[in-house]
């Protein structure tokens, strides 16, 4: 009876004694979580360490890439058989010139100093520096000038020992009157990948009048890279003769043209040393088959 003075003793909740013991063991407890909240950070700290190691081998790659490419610049002396042989170009000149053809032009025989090779893969930049050859054709426009044709006559090389001759009855003509040859043809070198000199050198300062040797069909007139500005003629008799560095050109390509006719003037345009001629006679249109063109010319009557 509550008169008795007797108290209920209140029952503790099993989850209040949880607490208590909670609390009275916090310490034991607070370890777990410490541990939990680390290997939390961990888990994220592990995240981009994975994401760096899993690039890490990409990197690599493409720095092994980057070491296999390299950039030689073109000393004197240098072609590109002895170039490719000496960087070790897997494919020799051929491999070596095919990746550099935008930089080199269309003939491999005409590189100079300075002139920057692109070793162990094709160079990304040649072509783009290819763009300004476009403009090239504009050194055309001396053509309003060339009303004075007669002004190159009188100035006929003074150190010339062999004086061509004007024309002769057979319709066929030297490139250009009374010039002496500078460098003859196969003359051997390092200027040039084949080892040799494809044409003969006429000497010639710029805007001296260049003739047709005989006649025939222009084939191309135009920029055409270490040639600078050239004339290809195919004649009647099945050959081509190559006139290259002009200043600028008097003919286009499909023009019929005779022998003697004008066709541009002589300039120092491409790979060039100084203003003068090239001259070839080929059995094709193109680099790499070239004849003597001095013993054409005789057999056509013209005196050299």
């Amino acid at each position: 009876m509550p008169a008795k003075g007797k108290h209920r003793r209140q029952r503790t909740n099993p989850i209040t004694r949880g607490i208590v013991a909670a609390g009275t063991g916090g310490a034991a407890l607070a370890i777990p979580l410490i541990g939990a909240t680390g290997a939390h950070a961990a888990e994220q700290a592990a995240a981009p360490s994975v994401a760096q190691a899993a690039a890490a081998p990409q990197t690599a790659k493409q720095a092994a890439t980057a070491k296999t490419v390299t950039t030689y610049s073109v000393t004197a002396g240098d072609y590109l058989a002895k170039i490719a042989e000496t960087q070790k170009v897997s494919g020799g000149w051929q491999k070596l010139y095919a990746d550099n053809r935008e930089a080199v032009g269309d003939n491999p025989s005409l590189i100079h100093p300075g002139l920057k090779l692109t070793i162990g893969a094709k160079a990304e930049a040649a072509p783009k520096k290819a763009a300004p050859k476009a403009a090239a054709p504009k050194k055309a426009e001396p053509k309003k000038a060339a009303p004075a044709p007669a002004k190159p006559a009188p100035k006929a090389d003074t150190t010339a020992n062999q004086p061509a001759a004007q024309s002769n009855a057979s319709g066929y003509t030297a490139p250009v009157d009374g010039a002496a040859t500078t460098t003859a043809y196969r003359a051997a070198g390092g200027s040039w990948a084949s080892g040799y000199h494809t044409g003969v050198d006429f000497a010639a300062s710029s805007g001296t009048t260049v003739k047709a040797v005989g006649p025939g069909t222009v084939v191309s007139a135009g920029w055409a890279g270490s040639y600078g500005n050239e004339v290809v003629i195919k004649h009647d008799d099945g050959q081509y003769s190559q006139y290259a560095h002009l200043s600028s050109l008097s003919v286009s390509a499909g023009q019929s043209v005779g022998g003697g006719d004008q066709i541009g003037l002589s300039g120092s345009t491409g790979n060039s040393t100084g203003p003068h001629l090239h001259f070839e006679i080929r059995t094709g249109p193109s680099y790499g088959s070239d004849v003597d063109p001095l013993a054409y010319l005789r057999e056509h009557g013209v005196s050299l």
